[in-house]
């Protein structure tokens, strides 16, 4: 079944790339999808070389596509991450769907599966360009698709300033940097004594 709508949720998004090889699926995260043509339905996608699902892809010619939506949470990408090594195993178990071509798809957190065959492929140095014929497309959901944006404004962690060690006078706000404030200790500022400090 080929959903042309389902090229839409492409845009400028964020995608699990999912591929077989035998008994088992990897996947990994990827930023370069593409509709090329419209009749017939052909797709792009660039995959680095050093991953493994890259190499499940050449010796295939099928993968999925999942595309990604706002609500998705971190831990996919954690888990999936934008490389996929050879002895990990990203999925495990008979717990996610296959489509027509017997490659696993998210179907949680993704609006839109797109199935390719490769029919060409470019070599670009570190990465290859895999040139595919869309042979299932379905839309999941109306959830919009993630963007880089969206991703590094509402979803990555944002980097948590490193937390001072030390104490604070409660009167004039001189900071003292340490682990331990002497007992004896005077504020230079407003000469007050240490029960005058409160740790950061």
């Amino acid at each position: 079944m080929i959903e042309k709508t389902a090229a839409f949720k492409l845009s400028y998004g964020l995608f699990v790339l999912t591929a077989r090889d035998g008994e088992k699926d990897n996947g990994c995260i990827i930023n370069t999808v593409q509709q090329i043509t419209d009749t017939p339905f052909k797709i792009s996608v660039t995959v680095n070389k050093n991953n493994y699902t890259h190499d499940m892809i050449k010796k295939t010619g099928v993968f999925n596509v999942s595309v990604l939506t706002q609500s998705v949470p971190f831990s996919v990408f954690q888990h999936y991450g934008f490389k996929s090594g050879r002895d990990t195993d990203k999925i495990a178990g008979d717990s996610m769907p296959r489509s027509e071509n017997g490659v696993v798809y998210l179907s949680s957190f993704s609006n839109a599966l797109i199935s390719g065959r490769v029919v060409d492929e470019v070599d670009c140095g570190t990465h290859t360009l895999f040139i595919a014929e869309v042979t299932e497309a379905q839309t999941l959901s109306d959830e919009k698709s993630v963007t880089y944006q969206y991703y590094f404004d509402h979803i990555k962690p944002k980097p948590q300033p490193e937390k001072k060690k030390g104490y604070v006078c409660q009167i004039c706000g001189y900071v003292y940097e340490g682990d331990e404030l002497p007992e004896d200790f005077i504020c230079p500022v407003c000469k007050h004594g240490a029960d005058a400090f409160k740790p950061l």
